[in-house]
């Protein structure tokens, strides 16, 4: 019983301590908590988006064929897909076509599909919701298009795509393959590229393969593929910004390691007075650490909060000078939570962990110095 009324003690005396330095402390809780924010926004938006490529991409083909020629995307025969259907493991092959659409009068590019099942028929479209947005369309309205002959064109827009598909649907223009080929005379034996479904994934190696020794003038990729990909584009973007984020990390960590070494002057006499009224060096150290505690695990669970409202909540606008670039058509999507427990564990020990030791060390060794030669210093 007696433990626990002072450790109660402790604990109520390192409250006021806090109380009487308030000023120092809030404007340190303020940098700690802005230093956990940024760090904690940018590990919430890499690990929320690389989430979001996996789930866009999961009903992708297995392979994709592309045509090269002279090291550079062509448009691939038809045919090739019918000798690519008898390698044994194809499910299916089916042609795709897709391609970019730059709009001199809007300053965006486009990028026009054309899927599978197209209800609208020719000289219609259906577009994406920054599409409708940059060309102020509605639906019925027509937008113009300047075919490769030069000459102009237009399509009756028939259809809005929803704005929460917007991640991948906001520069998105669906159109019939009939006015496709038209716009860019693309001839009927032509795709941009073959998708296929193979039985089994295990095999995608092996198949990829073949293709590339049946047609050595295509690059097969596999879905595993592109999500290295993304994977890749994601770590250099959030790497970008950590690189931005450095100078405000190395300032916290010269912060820390100076509150590492050494006390003020006041603080020094805190702690000759304790001693000198019978507090014992355990006492000290348990008092500093829950100073430090409260101040750093403050930081750190306002710093996460405001940085998971800031990835989920207000789509990353701090970031989005960095994420958009020089897109014009840029979505406005709220990411689905995906939080890494790992990636929190992580940005806990190098946050919370180094500052509670750093307000320990200093103190240990003022604690087990005479309490008389403290308070002279």
């Amino acid at each position: 019983m007696r433990w626990f009324a002072k450790q109660r003690y402790v604990i109520d005396f390192t409250l006021s301590s806090l109380l009487r330095r308030k000023g120092k402390n809030t404007a340190l809780v303020l940098v700690y908590t802005l230093v956990v924010f940024m760090l904690a926004s940018t590990m919430f938006f890499t690990y929320a988006i690389k989430k979001e490529a996996v789930i866009v991409l999961d009903n992708a083909p297995d392979i994709v064929v592309q045509r090269l020629v002279a090291g550079r995307h062509d448009l691939i025969p038809i045919s090739y897909g019918d000798r690519i259907q008898k390698i044994k493991g194809v499910n299916s092959v089916k042609p795709k076509l897709w391609g970019y659409y730059f709009d001199s009068i809007f300053g965006a590019n486009y990028t026009l599909i054309v899927p599978e099942d197209f209800p609208h028929g020719r000289g219609n479209i259906a577009i994406g919701y920054g599409v409708a947005k940059v060309s102020t369309s509605q639906v019925d309205y027509i937008l113009p298009f300047w075919d490769h002959k030069g000459s102009m064109t237009s399509f009756t827009i028939k259809e809005i795509l929803s704005s929460e598909s917007e991640l991948v649907s906001s520069d998105l223009i669906l159109i019939s393959e009939d006015d496709f080929r038209m716009l860019f005379g693309i001839p009927m034996e032509y795709a941009t590229n073959l998708a296929l479904k193979v039985r089994n994934k295990k095999e995608l190696p092996v198949i990829a393969a073949k293709i590339k020794k049946i047609f050595p003038d295509t690059r097969p990729i596999i879905k595993d593929e592109l999500l290295r990909t993304y994977d890749s584009v994601f770590n250099w973007r959030s790497g970008l910004l950590l690189i931005i984020l450095s100078s405000a990390v190395l300032a916290f960590i010269i912060f820390a390691w100076d509150k590492a070494s050494g006390l003020s002057a006041e603080e020094r006499k805190e702690i000759g007075i304790l001693k000198a009224i019978g507090w014992e060096t355990s006492d000290v150290i348990l008092m500093k650490f829950w100073e430090g505690t409260v101040i750093s695990l403050t930081s750190f669970l306002a710093g996460l909060l405001l940085a998971y409202g800031h990835v989920f909540f207000s789509s990353s606008i701090l970031f989005e000078p960095v994420l958009k670039g020089w897109a014009v058509i840029y979505p406005k999507f709220r990411l689905v939570p995906f939080i890494d427990p790992y990636q929190i564990a992580i940005l806990f020990f190098l946050s919370v962990v180094p500052y509670t030791v750093a307000t320990i060390v200093p103190s240990w060794r003022a604690a087990t110095v005479d309490p008389d030669s403290v308070m002279r210093t």
